[in-house]
């Protein structure tokens, strides 16, 4: 074989090698003096009655021959603990300004049904209702986020839910509570007033939300809250700036403590892409959109920080998630979808950036937990797998309520035909114990990512670390090949005089962790 073929042939694949492989991103630490609190609240969920979120997914019923508490099944709530999920939020997204809590209280024979006009036109026969959920956040210790009906429902309603679920004295609702078979609250802090105002909760314009949001939440008793109830504002859609000003200029900060904003990573919403088989423009585009969170929450947070420099409205991102076309053979007003290493990228890429700006973003919810959109848990009958997102979710729990590490760094970029995106992401933080973690997200296709971050002045010992990889970018776990993905250990760094390094392989997530030296 020709010599000058050979050595042509070995360029090209070195050359093809180099291209995989990124020049090394230094990362450097910001002071910590004055960084915020990764708030726990920003890993919550949510749930809303959604094709199979609650009935055949959270809630199976009391005769099930599937494992349950009070209906709920067990697995879920075990992997939901494990997860140590902060919040849950329910009852909807767009159901919440359709449904009347009276219906889901009291003798399950007596209550009535409601067609679910949004989500597939089936009929809610309201078995799981305050207290099922209630009693089911009490179960996995998360705080529960009532999402109120201003939509349909009337001020007293939303007034009398908060008294039915908080007051300790004698009233009508909380008489009405204990006859139900509750003597004591729940005493639920955290109120949605409506959700998405300006399309399926009302189609408002920005003004009159306001007035509407002035008016509901007068009449909402802080009685027995330790604190008071905290109050949220339905929040802007996207880029939709104007609302975020409307409300911050137009509702006095008594009356409110958090703006909720909403952003889905879809590529385009007359043609959302498959689940699995997507190739990978669709992907870059859906990264894209995905990256569209950083910019989203800084310019809404500027917004903010205009009419409340002192910071005291918080920023509540919650719903957020990846939305494709349902899964082949699937009911369409359903929602269920298959999860990958795609949504792996989308839950690490954003928890990131929500843990960066823990300034301001106080709460988040992925939509949603079980069965619907980017779900953490996926059920048929009596099988359950956990998804990708869960395993990046429960890498991330080491940041709950631990102080953030500022970081600076300039990131490689992920290059598809032209167009460019960072494609590392970062966040750091140091926890009650002296641990210092560490998580990184290169969404990157093909190439690899090499960091390297100085620690000295952390003195840290005994550093060890966990990688969400794999294969293919379609891999997923399925009910049969349920472990297809799952964290692994992760020793493939080196740490020599205070200086980690490390390369991140394609679409993975890492998360490294460190004991300060006493």
């Amino acid at each position: 074989m020709d010599k000058h073929f050979l050595k042509s042939a070995a360029i090209l694949i070195l050359v093809g090698f180099s291209q995989l492989i990124s020049a090394q991103t230094k990362i450097e630490i910001v002071s910590i003096e004055n960084a915020p609190i990764i708030s726990k609240h920003i890993y919550g969920h949510f749930a809303e009655h959604l094709g199979r979120c609650i009935y055949e997914g959270f809630y199976v019923g009391e005769n099930s021959v599937i494992p349950n508490s009070e209906g709920v099944r067990i697995d879920i709530i075990e992997a939901l603990k494990e997860l140590q999920i902060p919040n849950l939020r329910w009852p909807g997204g767009c159901f919440a300004d359709t449904y009347h809590w009276m219906d889901g209280i009291g003798d399950l024979e007596q209550r009535p049904t409601i067609v679910n006009t949004w989500w597939g036109g089936v009929t809610e026969d309201n078995s799981f209702g305050t207290h099922n959920f209630l009693n089911l956040c009490e179960e996995l210790g998360a705080e529960p986020y009532l999402s109120g009906n201003v939509g349909s429902g009337g001020v007293q309603e939303l007034a009398d839910w908060v008294q039915y679920t908080n007051f300790k004295g004698k009233s009508p609702m909380s008489d009405l509570r204990r006859e139900n078979g509750k003597e004591e609250p729940w005493g639920v802090k955290y109120w949605g007033i409506g959700n998405e105002a300006w399309g399926c909760g009302g189609n408002m314009r920005p003004e009159y939300y306001a007035d509407i949001y002035k008016k509901y939440v007068t009449f909402m008793s802080d009685a027995d809250v330790e604190g008071g109830i905290y109050k949220i504002a339905s929040g802007a859609s996207n880029d939709d700036y104007n609302w975020t000003e409307v409300l911050m200029k137009n509702i006095p900060k008594s009356m409110l403590q958090g703006v909720a904003l909403h952003h889905y990573s879809v590529i385009d919403w007359s043609a959302k892409g498959p689940d699995v088989n997507f190739d990978e423009e669709t992907y870059f585009k859906t990264m894209k959109e995905s990256w569209l969170m950083e910019e989203l929450i800084v310019k809404h947070t500027a917004i903010m920080d205009k009419y409340d420099e002192e910071k005291k409205v918080d920023l509540i991102v919650d719903e957020w998630g990846g939305w494709y076309e349902v899964s082949e053979g699937t009911n369409p007003g359903f929602l269920y979808q298959q999860n990958t290493m795609r949504d792996a990228m989308i839950a690490g890429m954003n928890l990131n950036i929500f843990n960066n700006h823990a300034d301001r973003v106080k709460m988040a919810n992925l939509a949603q937990a079980v069965n619907v959109l980017q779900a953490v848990i996926l059920t048929d009958k009596e099988k359950m797998i956990l998804t990708p997102t869960y395993h990046v979710m429960n890498m991330y729990k080491v940041h709950q309520d631990a102080k953030l590490i500022p970081l600076s760094f300039d990131s490689p970029s992920y290059n598809f035909k032209g167009e460019t995106l960072p494609a590392l992401t970062v966040s750091a933080s140091k926890d009650l114990n002296q641990k210092v973690h560490i998580s990184f997200t290169n969404i990157d296709s093909k190439k690899n990512t090499m960091v390297a971050i100085d620690l000295n002045e952390f003195k840290l010992k005994n550093i060890s670390g966990a990688i969400l990889s794999s294969k293919s970018l379609h891999d997923h776990n399925s009910f049969e090949n349920p472990n297809k993905i799952a964290p692994k250990n992760f020793n493939d760094f080196k740490f020599k005089k205070g200086i980690l390094e490390l390369t991140i392989p394609p679409f993975s997530v890492i998360v490294v962790e460190g004991a300060m030296m006493e």
